[in-house]
């Protein structure tokens, strides 16, 4: 899920190609939630909870561990700017290093400021700017993302392709837009955004994949 600026928080484009996973992931995942200063607690929930997930996970364990890292500063420099803070709506999502940025702000500066501002953060290799300039969400229209998000997520289940896993896809929904993120090939790429483009509300499929040579 991404971290909703006024809601409570969880826990360059590069492509690659992604070899073997390392059977050590979930216990480096777990391990290493333990060294982050200050955040121990809230990484070891999100950690117990996907380490099934992570036992797919094409990214590397050092990897989610980053993802879960910088997600965390980009919601601590958010919430530390009083002007961003008091200005906008952001949730951020960081997947294989690229940092989604989805919400809205009051205005385009304040959207440029938090831009820049997460920018800035360590190991962040692509930032991706998808604020919008508006009004803020609702609670309904929160909602209604929520329920999008879900069931994109289990009609991903149905994709019917050899070696398909969906669990390798993060599924991120603002205002009815879907953005897709994740390691997978092209064929899944696209099996993936036709099927999420035929849930009910879904405004728009946004791909933001890296796309990987390997069928694994």
């Amino acid at each position: 899920m991404p971290l909703p600026l006024n809601l409570k928080p969880p826990s360059s484009l590069i492509m690659r190609s992604i070899g073997p996973r390392r059977r050590t992931a979930a216990a480096l995942l777990l391990f290493g939630a333990t060294l982050l200063s200050g955040c121990a607690p809230m990484l070891f929930g999100a950690a117990a909870v996907g380490t099934a997930a992570t036992v797919h996970d094409r990214r590397p364990a050092n990897v989610i561990l980053d993802d879960q890292q910088i997600e965390l500063e980009a919601m601590s420099a958010l919430i530390g700017n009083a002007e961003i803070r008091g200005r906008s709506q952001i949730s951020v999502t960081s997947y294989n290093r690229t940092l989604l940025l989805t919400g809205t702000a009051d205005t385009t500066e304040v959207a440029q400021e938090a831009a820049t501002l997460l920018s800035r953060i360590g190991k962040v290799q692509r930032v991706v700017d998808e604020i919008r300039v508006g009004p803020r969400l609702d609670l309904t229209r929160q909602a209604q993302d929520t329920y999008i998000t879900g069931r994109v997520k289990t009609d991903l289940i149905g994709v019917k392709l050899p070696g398909f896993d969906p669990t390798r896809v993060k599924v991120v929904t603002n205002d009815g837009v879907v953005f897709l993120m994740g390691l997978v090939n092209p064929t899944e790429a696209d099996a993936a955004a036709e099927k999420a483009s035929y849930v009910p509300g879904v405004k728009r499929v946004v791909k933001l994949f890296e796309y990987v040579d390997d069928y694994t």
